[in-house]
């Protein structure tokens, strides 16, 4: 035994090395019956397979430019990153984008822009920039609700992110006075820090469903009533990742308390639905969205990626017929996208936001309908240009998914439905979470959202308006490529954006809905 001892203390450390590294060639040349590359090649082939699992990280910060990588480039990640730690978000030396580029936006400023003055709520800190609409009071809800912030959070559901993400975004929302949408993963304590919350729901009906999996009226209605900081209710039809294809957990996601929130088993993945089982038809989705909003009192809207339109129309002649119908809508483009989804899926079907939002809103405003309906977009509009021709287009509300996850810390490693997120962000893993400060996390997603409403509002000031509700079809101009020719977006979409009605900025800090509460009777 000790000249054994002697014998391995003998062996210099690298001779250890190659012991390793000869055992690992043994195994991969007389063992593996998997991996062709670490069979013919041994040792070797391991590099090759850890460089594909960093592939993401290594082409986002060595290989690929500023403006080439997606879904989102470097400059986009860094802007976001900047501003939530509250660092220099300018840029010097000029615009390094192809300006020339088919879909390039252009805005038009004025040459003499707004100016708030002295007793403006805006004159001093330019974080006042509520929604110029009141969800549900044209369909006279119980609990009316306009939403504080014109940007807020999207449908990001405990289990698809973390609880300390969750918890961080919800308590950044406080400070930032946005609304938290749950997601479709069902109502968490990590959601219920004190912000404004939109309660989510979709074929799953998690969190408000019976033993049998079906929707629970009374469920809801006890939801409600238990947690008064829910504001408003909406309805997935689907979502712009997977539409027709119903949400997906992983089922290494899934821990006991997420078991216990959505009524499901442990350790199977979860598949939603395609399809809803309460309603079966657009009369049918109607009846279903009074049901709900005469129980609740709450204002109910819809949220859909877009496709066919035939039922659009449906929606809208139902609407003109009886008076019925969604206090707002959620538009998600088919470029977005937090979760899990078969690729053909998150790639090709159904429209992107620019395309999706017009031929709605075209639809709508045909039937004389958007003064009824509070219009939310989705789909990569979290910076200041995006959210302004969103706005130019006759979207209300912006929410932001990724980029609020980039805000507390997410570097696009793209691994969300693997459990494996790196920075804790999307996983359950309690080891990975451990990274995460919610109290720091949420500061820099207030961070965030206050810079990106800040500069969404100096461009609407350097455009003439006082809000950016303000904007209109004529004041965004879209490359058409290489004949360096520009349209308008109302010559591009073809429709012009109805206005809103805005009666200035003090009449919104004077509104008896601002935030869900309401000081005087309908």
């Amino acid at each position: 035994m000790e000249n054994i001892t002697t014998y391995l203390t003998s062996i210099p450390w690298w001779g250890y090395v190659l012991i390793f590294l000869a055992l690992v060639a043994f195994r991969d040349i007389f063992l593996n019956r998997k991996h062709t590359i670490q069979h013919n090649f041994p040792i070797v082939g391991h590099i090759r397979y850890m460089l594909e699992s960093i592939g993401p990280e290594l082409r986002q910060y060595i290989v690929a430019n500023n403006r080439e990588e997606l879904p989102f480039n470097r400059s986009r990640r860094s802007w976001i990153y900047a501003s939530s730690k509250k660092q220099n978000n300018y840029q010097g030396f000029g615009t390094d984008q192809d300006i020339f580029s088919a879909g390039y936006t252009f805005i038009h400023p004025s040459m003499l822009p707004y100016s708030p003055k002295n007793n403006h709520p805006n004159a001093e800190d330019m974080s006042f920039v509520p929604c110029a609409k009141v969800m549900g009071e044209f369909h006279k809800r119980k609990k009316p609700y306009r939403p504080k912030s014109i940007v807020n959070i999207s449908a990001m559901s405990y289990g698809s992110l973390s609880a300390k993400a969750i918890e961080s975004l919800n308590k950044g929302a406080i400070q930032a006075e946005c609304f938290h949408n749950t997601g479709e993963g069902g109502l968490s304590s990590y959601h219920s820090h004190g912000a404004d919350v939109v309660f989510h729901f979709g074929t799953g009906y998690f969190g408000v469903r019976d033993d049998e999996g079906n929707f629970s009226m009374e469920k809801m209605v006890k939801l409600v009533n238990d947690n008064p900081f829910i504001k408003a209710i909406e309805i997935k039809l689907s979502q712009g990742a997977k539409p027709g294809k119903g949400g997906v957990l992983p089922g290494k996601k899934i821990t006991k308390e997420i078991s216990q929130i959505r009524g499901v088993p442990m350790g199977k993945d979860v598949l939603s639905p395609s399809s809803h089982s309460e309603f079966n038809s657009v009369q049918g989705m109607v009846d279903f969205i009074e049901a709900i909003a005469e129980n609740t009192g709450l204002p109910v809207g819809i949220k859909s990626a877009v496709g066919r339109l035939g039922m659009w129309e449906q929606l809208a002649d139902i609407m003109v017929e009886t008076g019925r119908g969604p206090d707002f809508v959620t538009i998600d483009g088919g470029e977005g996208g937090t979760g899990a989804a078969p690729p053909a899926f998150a790639d090709h079907v159904s429209l992107p936001f620019i395309y999706a939002f017009s031929e709605v809103y075209k639809i709508f405003a045909a039937h004389e309908l958007t003064d009824r309906i509070v219009f939310i977009g989705s789909g990569k509009l979290g910076f200041p240009d995006a959210s302004i021709m969103a706005f130019a287009m006759g979207a209300d509300l912006i929410n932001v998914a990724r980029e609020s996850m980039m805000s507390i810390g997410c570097i696009q490693a793209q691994v969300c439905h693997t459990n494996r997120c790196p920075t804790g962000i999307a996983t359950s893993n309690r080891w990975l979470q451990g990274g995460i400060d919610p109290t720091h996390k949420a500061f820099r997603f207030y961070n965030y959202v206050k810079t990106l409403r800040k500069e969404i509002l100096e461009i609407a000031h350097a455009c003439a308006y006082e809000h950016p509700c303000q904007m209109t079809m004529k004041d965004v101009d879209m490359g058409m490529g290489d004949n360096h020719y520009t349209k308008s977006l109302q010559k591009t979409f073809g429709y012009d954006k109805v206005p809103v009605v805005f009666e200035g900025m003090q009449s919104l800090a004077d509104s008896p809905y601002l935030g869900g509460k309401r000081v005087k009777e309908i």
